[in-house]
């Protein structure tokens, strides 16, 4: 019991999913400076981000264990984002900033996985993506 996986992703995929249920719109607060995050650096203040993860802002969005991954358009550009879980700083609503939940800074501190096989891990770098074309020509 003294090594839990951390509750961060479970937390996150929970509320995600009550406030689109509650037709809330689910904002995230980013460190941006954490190693590893792709997000539009020029949207960056105080070294964090707050990002619509709402169905309707997001293509392909993916919430996994190790990093949170979508595509949004920021100023009409779509741009790819990539967000190591530790790096979430809390989930709440957009409409009353106060459903939702900030998590323990310290989470991922002491975090070591049980054994290498079992366990969850935060990747070093991101998952690279098969380097194919997006469209396709039909006939």
């Amino acid at each position: 019991m003294d090594n839990l996986t951390p509750t961060r992703p479970y937390m996150i995929r929970a509320i995600f999913a009550w406030l689109e249920d509650n037709a809330l719109t689910p904002y995230i607060m980013v460190d941006a400076t954490y190693p590893n995050t792709q997000v539009p650096t020029e949207h960056v203040q105080d070294g964090k981000i707050v990002l619509n993860i709402a169905s309707q802002a997001t293509g392909n969005l993916q919430i996994n264990n190790d990093y949170i991954h979508f595509y949004a358009r920021f100023g009409g550009v779509s741009r790819e984002i990539w967000l190591p879980i530790a790096a979430v700083m809390g989930i709440y609503a957009k409409e009353n900033n106060a459903v939702g939940t900030f998590f323990d800074p310290n989470e991922y501190a002491n975090y070591t996985p049980a054994t290498e096989d079992s366990a969850p891990k935060t990747p070093t770098t991101r998952p690279k993506r098969a380097n194919t074309a997006g469209l396709k020509i039909i006939k």
